[in-house]
């Protein structure tokens, strides 16, 4: 899955976790949840006839003139093309927004970026919201809405242009804000988050078919929740810009106020009309990940705690108190008994003070690293394959990346060294020295992916076809 294979992923340890880390995602895959969640009885040759199974639910699709797919996120090309098969000739059409482009049957699916929005995205999502009010009450809606979605369902108000659109974006990001506050502030400068694509589509009903990136699966955070109520206001958006100290642009600012002052319309609540005839059904979430990776760090022979599916906050600081539970383990068998395996995921966030490249599971393992000082292997992911603004999904490293006896390397690929006449106890601690520096100033300055990808120590693997969050796996061995 991860190509190059980092040296760290060669051993039992670091082979164990990187397959955990595997299998979560796998979990949590389209192809997979659909499989496990969705049925059509009746469908191909007969598309007279079908019943619909999602969960415990089931919808008859002779009710319905015809059925759709309208979404966007990483996951909702995959999502469609699965839908597409279970449905067959059933399904009329269709369109999505997603970063990963796959044939998804008579659904346009159609290309956006991410994390920060372009103008490939703002036309995708026009073409979706014109599809979106051809729907009428003989319309059955399948939406898929998953991670990512609030990068790629980009609909700015008209006040506000793309480019000021992705500075905003880029300085929420950047702010360390969490993901709820970030996404208070989208849904109140776009035409389609915070409920306002189910307003669009109205009066169609519809079914939301999430696959969850946030901490607490809330369908008015995934995606922004542009088929779900809105607890928050225009006040509340610009509260996290000052809260943050975010650099919005002017008309951002403008068009806040404006709300605030009541002349512009709040989106719609849980109790508007539209929203009230969406059906949610959440096919996976970051526990999906995090249940599977458990089962295969088990099945490898280790004792696996699960210590949260909802870690957040500051990725540095939090790599902090999951390396002490890695030495609790090694020094005196608590909570587990080496050998022994964490699991845990969640969002963490990075609160950008340097102009370096990396992302929060990057920061998350150089930090680790820079702690570590027992046996031990840590490796961080983002589910979906892209880490910040970088081709890694994440790293993986060990008490070695930051090693006790070994001078670090420059950008330049030379050498540091201490003196060379020094004796040889002397130079180990000089490059132990030289190599922990290095690892706190490109902590500092929020650089960690060239110095991972020095100590051959990130994980690439592309886009991976889902999106329910980080993944991390540390494993104590005996």
């Amino acid at each position: 899955m991860f190509d190059p294979m980092p040296a760290a992923g060669e051993s039992r340890a670091g082979r164990t976790a990187l397959e955990a880390i595997a299998a979560g995602i796998d979990a949590a895959r389209p192809e997979t949840v659909v499989d496990e969640r969705i049925s059509v009885s009746g469908s191909g040759s007969d598309p007279t006839s079908g019943s619909l199974r999602i969960g415990e639910e089931r919808y008859d699709l002779n009710a319905y003139d015809e059925v759709i797919v309208l979404g966007g996120g990483n996951a909702a090309g995959r999502l469609a093309r699965a839908l597409a098969d279970r449905l067959g000739t059933r399904l009329d059409g269709g369109v999505v927004v997603t970063d990963d482009p796959v044939p998804a049957g008579p659904v346009e699916v159609l290309e956006g970026t991410h994390p920060v929005p372009t103008d490939a995205n703002v036309a995708g999502t026009r073409r979706l919201l014109r599809r979106a009010r051809d729907a009428d009450e003989g319309t059955l809606v399948l939406a898929p809405i998953t991670g990512g979605g609030s990068a790629l369902l980009t609909a700015p108000a008209d006040e506000i242009t793309t480019d000021e659109l992705a500075s905003l974006t880029d300085a929420l990001l950047a702010s360390g804000a969490p993901i709820e506050r970030i996404n208070a502030v989208r849904k109140h400068v776009s035409a389609i988050k915070g409920g306002r694509l189910a307003r669009e589509i109205a009066p169609a009903p519809v079914l939301g078919l999430l696959i969850s990136d946030v901490t607490d699966d809330d369908p008015a955070v995934v995606a922004s929740g542009p088929l779900a109520g809105d607890p928050t206001t225009y006040r509340d958006a610009l509260a996290v810009l000052s809260e943050y100290d975010v650099d919005a642009p002017d008309s951002v600012r403008r068009l806040l106020q404006a709300g605030i002052g009541g002349n512009r319309p709040e989106t719609p609540t849980a109790a508007d009309p539209a929203v009230e005839g969406v059906s949610t059904h959440v096919l996976a979430t970051n526990r999906t990940a995090c249940a599977a990776a458990v089962e295969t760090c088990e099945a490898a022979g280790f004792e696996t705690l699960l210590l949260s599916a909802s870690v957040r906050g500051e990725a540095r600081e939090a790599a902090k108190t999951q390396v002490a539970i890695a030495e609790e383990i090694r020094r005196s068998g608590a909570p587990l008994d080496p050998p022994a395996a964490v699991v845990s995921g969640g969002e963490t966030t990075v609160t950008i003070a340097g102009d370096g490249t990396g992302g929060p599971n990057q920061e998350f393992a150089l930090s680790a690293a820079i702690e570590l000082s027992d046996r031990a292997t840590v490796a961080a992911v983002d589910t979906d394959g892209i880490d910040g603004p970088t081709d890694a999904a994440g790293a993986i490293v060990t008490e070695r990346t930051v090693p006790a006896d070994e001078p670090s390397s420059t950008d330049d690929g030379t050498t540091a060294t201490g003196d060379e006449a020094a004796p040889a106890d002397d130079r180990a601690a000089s490059g132990r020295n030289d190599v922990l520096q290095e690892a706190r100033a490109r902590l500092a300055e929020n650089d960690a992916f060239p110095f991972l990808d020095r100590r051959d120590a990130l994980l690439v693997s592309g886009p991976t076809g889902t999106n329910v969050n980080d993944l991390r796996v540390v494993i104590v061995p005996e």
